[in-house]
């Protein structure tokens, strides 16, 4: 498991890598071009495509780091094994809903096929494809974690998650 573990996840921080280093460069050539006079007209559109893939790409991650929001006060101050249930609740709660609207994000990414992109011409099944990847990294990564706790391998808190199962 924990092999599959660091392939997806080395995965998503490639993808999420990938995606910033072009919107990095697609910035960089926007602030020469404006700086020189003329700025092409794709910077911005691919900008913000980059940033699409990246939040696709990085909400898995984010999940199973702890860094998407959790609003967990009220649920760790309960008694014995409470956090512990909620915890694994979250998990599968979020796991399952994504896996519900995936089918639909999967139509929402065929429409795409009939449209292009103003500036780089490009289909836009290909932007519309990260919000199938956003739903489809989340439930990834919320199924590993309620799998490494059932397993006993986790205990769900966030911090410990993703640097115990790599190391």
């Amino acid at each position: 498991m924990s092999r599959v573990i660091s392939v997806v996840t080395g995965v998503a921080r490639i993808g999420a890598g990938l995606a910033f280093a072009i919107l990095m460069a697609a910035v960089l050539v926007q602030v020469v071009g404006r700086l020189m006079g003329s700025s092409p007209v794709w910077t911005e559109e691919l900008t913000r495509y980059a940033l699409l893939y990246m939040i696709a790409f990085g909400a898995g991650l984010a999940f199973r780091s702890g860094e998407l929001v959790n609003v967990d006060v009220i649920c760790e101050a309960l008694p014995g094994r409470w956090p512990w249930v909620l915890r694994l609740f979250s998990a599968a709660v979020t796991g399952g809903l994504a896996l519900y609207i995936l089918p639909h994000a999967w139509r929402f990414v065929s429409i795409g096929k009939m449209q292009t992109a103003p500036a780089l011409g490009w289909r836009m099944d290909f932007v519309h494809l990260t919000v199938f990847l956003l739903l489809a990294g989340l439930a990834v990564f919320a199924g590993m974690r309620v799998l490494g706790m059932l397993s006993g391998k986790e205990d769900g808190l966030p911090d410990k998650t993703a640097d115990e199962t790599e190391s």
